[in-house]
């Protein structure tokens, strides 16, 4: 039997090879020791994203759990997003929150996340003690989810008509529907779709069907993935002020202005920082993964705000807007998973879709003209990537000599001063920086550049790559 390890952001495996019936039900099995531990009348909201076999993973983890005396909320329709199935949590008062899905990955894929009563992501100690109850085996005697609603023991819920409402009143939906400005939203196939209908019905949608395989891509909403969507707006000529992307669990997000330009998310956290401070008046904290954009400091400096830095992982950003004890106001990470004051401590796409539509519908200005202003205030900029696939060997080589201190230039490039909170990090003479990070679960370096403009930084990550694999 496979020993069962959870990730960063839960378990993800191969449907069919690891990501079997009999596995999910080890999982829930052990969840259910876990709630029992830890919480009086314990109680969990059960659901799933668009991916294949998803219902009867989800009927499988609910049977489960309400056999082991959990009350279970169960999520009554066909798919719900992972920050759904937070807000559920906190609405029904919850101990935890279980999602079906395996987010952006492949869609052979699928996975099982854990969320906490807060609506956020599960702490990794209370992960490490679901993980270290999962049996090698399980045999129960399992009765119908049918079965558990006539005890009492399960209830289906409406997720979808909880978060719609939860839009309604947290945004001005009106303003941006009628504000003239023609939008276009890509849900990837995933989870988004059905809210983004109901909110906004004339808008223009694309992969915004029930496909559980993607039609075979990886529901990731990243550039190289959106190019269908990037020539819609294109050929629109500017009709279309904005696009939205969602990846399949809905709860990380992609941007486009009208000219077809992708918005990365340091400059969309850049944007709700400068939307939530100057404009509807908020204060308190911001919080950035290591990865982010140095822009994120300036502007904070330039506001009075205090930025704080974490590792990179939406769980350490979580467990800050949770704990901290302060005002809490922006917090997101470079991979497109951003939250804000003012809804759970979860990373959500379509939240923040909302929130700069709402920018743009509200202010006049197209998505261009609000980037421009924080340009104005930080100057401009431009971060990107590059994952080289290397040896293991050679991926500890390379991390070896950043811990050495060995790389005090790259080329041409002079090191001024080096960080390493999670990877490496070195600064250059005129305020640009590339990033070395490995990855913990594939041979891979992830190494990050930023600079004034995107050739400049795809300069430094050609030059930092040469040196990195002589």
């Amino acid at each position: 039997m496979i020993k069962i390890k959870f990730g960063t952001d839960g378990w993800r495996a191969i449907i069919a090879d690891d990501f079997t019936l009999e596995n999910v039900k080890r999982v829930a099995y052990a969840t259910a020791i876990w709630l029992k531990d830890n919480f009086e009348n314990p109680s969990a909201v059960v659901g799933c994203d668009p991916r294949f076999a998803g219902p009867m993973f989800a009927d499988a983890t609910t049977c489960v759990l309400a056999s082991q005396g959990i009350k279970v909320f169960r999520a009554e329709n066909l798919f719900v997003s992972t920050p759904m199935i937070s807000l559920g949590t906190v609405r029904k008062e919850a101990s935890a929150g279980i999602i079906i899905t395996a987010s952006h990955n492949p869609p052979a894929y699928n996975g099982y996340k854990i969320k906490a009563h807060y609506g956020g992501p599960a702490t990794p100690d209370d992960i490490e003690k679901v993980e270290a109850q999962i049996p090698d085996t399980i045999d129960l005697q399992l009765k119908t989810v049918a079965d558990y609603v006539t005890e009492g023991t399960v209830e289906y819920v409406n997720l979808e008509d909880m978060y719609v409402e939860h839009a309604e009143n947290s945004f001005d939906i009106p303003a941006i529907r009628d504000s003239g400005l023609q939008w276009a939203y890509d849900a990837m196939y995933g989870a988004g779709q059905n809210v983004m209908r109901r909110l906004f019905p004339d808008i223009t949608f694309l992969h915004a069907d029930y496909n559980p395989g993607f039609d075979g891509q990886a529901p990731e909403p990243i550039q190289r993935n959106l190019q269908e969507f990037e020539q819609l707006i294109k050929l629109s000529e500017g009709e279309i002020a904005s696009g939205l992307v969602t990846d399949g669990d809905a709860d990380r997000i992609g941007l486009y202005d009208a000219d077809g330009n992708f918005v990365d998310s340091h400059h969309i956290l850049l944007l709700l920082i400068n939307y939530m401070y100057k404009v509807k008046g908020e204060r308190g904290e911001v919080y950035s993964t290591f990865s982010c954009t140095s822009k994120i400091q300036k502007l904070c400096d330039a506001y009075g705000l205090n930025n704080t830095v974490t590792k990179i992982g939406f769980k350490y950003i979580c467990d800050l807007i949770v704990n901290s004890g302060k005002p809490f106001m922006v917090g997101g990470e470079e991979s497109g998973g951003i939250a804000v004051n003012g809804h759970i401590p979860e990373r959500d796409g379509v939240w923040i879709g909302l929130m700069i539509w709402e920018f743009m519908a509200t202010s006049g200005r197209t998505l261009k003209e609000l980037v421009q202003e924080i340009y104005d205030v930080v100057g401009k900029f431009a971060v990107e990537r590059y994952d080289l696939h290397v040896t293991e060997e050679k991926k500890q080589a390379i991390i070896s000599s950043c811990k050495g201190g060995q790389y005090n230039t790259f080329g041409n490039l002079k090191v001024e001063r080096t960080e390493d909170l999670d990877g490496f990090k070195f600064f250059f003479e005129d305020g640009s920086w590339v990033m070395i990070r490995p990855s913990g679960t594939e041979p891979v370096l992830r190494v990050y550049a930023e600079a004034p403009t995107t050739a400049e930084s795809f300069k430094i990550l050609d030059t930092v790559k040469a040196e990195l694999l002589k």
